[in-house]
């Protein structure tokens, strides 16, 4: 007995048909983001030093990228810090970069060379302000940095820029009141283990690397920067603005912070570019730096605040039109 079956108008056909095409678009958009050939070419990307936040950062965003943009070379370069990563991007040295808003608005506010070219991709995360002695250092608070050896950070970066306002909040001259030292992350650990220096500031995400290994090393023990220097550091302008009083969470340092939050301040960081950088090319890397979140954020704690909620707050910089194009894209 033949098995009889229902026929199916015409009508059905071109609506499954259509169902069908749909979904392929859908699926086909997920696979291949904005449905278009992928950018392709070099760009150069600023970090940070060794050992930063900024630099492991950069490299775990060059793999992201790669993934998604495979005939995108990204070259990294190391830097300073904000300061010279604002300067480079602004003068066309790199493409990309991230920097503290308080490096940023400083930029500006001096005029510095191509300010005004310079934009947001995304708001990422926040800095923490590091003060860092050895353990059982009579230096319990900033004001007991005067006449001591301490390191300030590299001369073009934004510890640099963070350390002498902190300072100076205190009634410290940097210049004159201490003895300042150019370590960054990547030095200043090693030369406080031995002595060479009595405290060294660091701005970055938590936690940094670099404290974590100094942890397993040697003892150590974080300053408090209390929130009546918040006042007194707004009141200096040229983009102080950004501090806000905060804490050291006690699960950043546990083997250092023994249950204990510190006080401190934050600013928060950009990933930024310039005006004449392809718009396409914008759209898809920051497209590449929200999906990716979680997967840098295994590995650089601090990338796990990366939010799509907060990425479009770029202040003091307007958003670059390629990445207005893509938060636009999302936009519920």
């Amino acid at each position: 007995m033949s098995k009889v079956f229902p026929r199916i108008s015409r009508r059905r056909a071109l609506q499954s048909a259509a169902v069908g095409v749909v979904a392929l678009g859908l699926l086909l958009w997920w696979l291949l983001p904005l449905g278009e050939t992928p950018p392709s070419g070099t760009i150069v990307f600023s970090t940070g030093t060794p050992r930063g936040v900024y630099q492991e950062y950069g490299e775990r965003l060059r793999t992201e990228l790669a993934k998604d943009m495979p005939g995108l070379e990204v070259k990294l370069l190391n830097s300073a810090g904000s300061q010279e990563n604002v300067q480079r991007v602004a003068t066309g040295q790199a493409d990309f970069t991230i920097a503290a808003a308080d490096a940023v608005e400083t930029y500006e506010l001096r005029s510095g060379s191509g300010a005004g070219q310079l934009r947001g991709v995304a708001r990422l995360y926040d800095d923490y302000v590091h003060l860092i002695v050895r353990r059982g250092s009579d230096i319990k608070s900033v004001a007991d940095l005067r006449h001591r050896r301490v390191a300030t950070g590299l001369p073009d970066s934004g510890v640099r820029l963070i350390a002498n306002r902190v300072l100076r909040a205190a009634g410290i001259d940097p210049h004159k009141d201490i003895t300042p030292v150019a370590d960054g992350i990547d030095t200043g650990p090693g030369r406080l283990q031995q002595g060479k220096i009595d405290a060294f500031f660091w701005s970055g995400g938590l936690p940094t690397k670099g404290l974590l290994t100094l942890a397993k090393k040697s003892a150590f023990t974080f300053v408090p920067i209390d929130g009546d220097l918040i006042a007194k550091l707004h009141s200096q302008g040229q983009g102080a603005r950004y501090y806000r009083a905060t804490s050291i969470p006690e699960s950043a340092y546990p083997a250092v912070q023994q249950g204990t939050p510190v006080p401190t301040i934050a600013v928060s960081n950009l990933l930024m570019t310039r005006t004449d950088i392809d718009p396409r090319l914008i759209e898809w890397v920051t497209r590449t730096v929200i999906k990716s979140r979680d997967g840098i954020g295994a590995h650089v704690h601090s990338a796990q605040l990366v939010d799509l909620r907060t990425a479009i707050y770029t202040d003091p910089l307007p958003l670059q039109q390629g990445a207005r194009r893509y938060y636009r894209s999302v936009k519920p």
